[in-house]
């Protein structure tokens, strides 16, 4: 994580980033925070690492004022016309070029059993699909 944080803050010549969006939880937490620049914002969203120990609001402060917030998809989707707006603007995204989606790994529907242990073993990157026989 220390040669991440190092390349990211060269990267940004030495201001940090805007925004890190956190998905490890327990191991990545606190380094998630050092890449920030002053004022920035962390999007804690899955614990893959494990849950993140509780937080004391003094270190955001000593970060540089930073913003914390932990996301959960049953908020922005609690009422269905908020899902079929997220939706719409999703695949607005997709079909204009803006969001790519990579599909690295495919398995027939008659592998699932075979894609979900390759998933649970960490052993596929990027988005993995099943194909109907």
């Amino acid at each position: 994580m220390k040669l991440l944080w190092h390349t990211l803050l060269v990267a940004t010549g030495g201001e940090g980033a805007a925004v890190v969006y956190d998905s490890v939880g327990k191991d990545t937490f606190e380094t998630s925070l050092k890449c920030l620049r002053p004022r920035g914002l962390m999007v804690s969203f899955g614990n893959a690492s494990g849950p993140v120990p509780p937080v004391d609001l003094l270190l955001l402060s000593q970060l540089g004022s930073l913003y914390l917030t932990r996301t959960g998809l049953a908020t922005y989707i609690a009422k269905r016309s908020e899902l079929e707006e997220a939706a719409a603007e999703l695949f607005e995204m997709v079909t204009s070029g803006k969001v790519k989606i990579e599909i690295n790994r495919s398995f027939p529907l008659k592998d699932a059993a075979q894609a979900h242990r390759e998933l649970e073993a960490r052993q596929t990157t990027g988005s993995t699909i099943l194909i109907p026989d």
